[in-house]
């Protein structure tokens, strides 16, 4: 016996996805009601396309979310997908590039007229972003002269140090969206937010190389689930 909260699950485990009436089809459904009736496992079938041998497309996308939740889907890897039988290549990327898309917009739509005007501001917003990560991520928020948030940019992703952490990459950005100054953010995947050295070693050069280009680097924050470590209130961002 098969429970669900949701009828359309019901009827989609009781019948092929062939045998299923036109208007109960996950396309169809949406053409006719929109994206927004679709339950999680009809939107990801959509994007599957189809199942293999036994296993219809809408059986696959429930395989996938039982495997990874909503919660997690969004930092699955290519080859998290790639595990999962009846997903190939094509599959694990159009996935990954409908994750990523929704994203993008997600991050357009956050970035109009926010003012972040200080470390804490800013852990509250970065943390959506690198909760639950098994890596270091490196990222640069771009401001302009009226602390107006343009752009958040993922620069790096790995072990996080001077020599990775290229200033070219950093000033790049800052120079194409006509940025007045940048505050540099990364976590640290054990949840302790204390700098180790490289971190200092890293946010030294980085705050000499902005004073060479005229873009100060505002802070460089370290953030965890739970708390933050802000260079500037610690009084380790140089006054050169």
């Amino acid at each position: 016996m098969v429970f669900s909260n949701n009828i359309n699950e019901v009827i989609y485990i009781m019948y092929k996805m062939k045998e299923l009436p036109e208007n109960e089809r996950p396309r169809e459904r949406l053409i006719q009601y929109g994206a927004s009736s679709l339950s999680d496992s009809q939107l990801l079938a959509i994007l599957l396309r189809n199942g293999y041998q036994d296993k219809n497309v809408y059986d696959l996308a429930l395989d996938i979310l039982k495997q990874y939740p909503l919660s997690k889907i969004q930092d699955c890897s290519f080859y998290d997908f790639m595990s999962i039988k009846g997903v190939g290549k094509v599959k694990a990327l159009e996935i990954l590039a409908a994750i990523e898309f929704g994203r993008r917009i997600f991050l357009r739509h956050k970035s109009e007229l926010v003012r972040l005007c200080n470390a804490e501001e800013i852990w509250k917003d970065v943390r959506y972003y690198v909760t639950n990560l098994k890596q270091e991520y490196f990222y640069c928020y771009y401001f302009n002269n009226k602390q107006e948030l343009l752009e958040r940019k993922l620069l790096f992703m790995g072990t996080i140090n001077h020599s990775i952490v290229h200033p070219r990459e950093v000033f790049k950005e800052a120079y194409r969206l006509s940025a007045s100054s940048i505050v540099c953010i990364h976590n640290h995947p054990s949840n302790c937010v204390t700098p180790s050295k490289e971190d200092v070693l890293l946010t030294d050069h980085l705050v000499k190389t902005g004073y060479i280009q005229g873009i100060p680097i505002r802070d460089h924050i370290i953030v965890g689930e739970d708390s933050y470590y802000s260079f500037y209130e610690h009084h380790n961002i140089l006054n050169l």
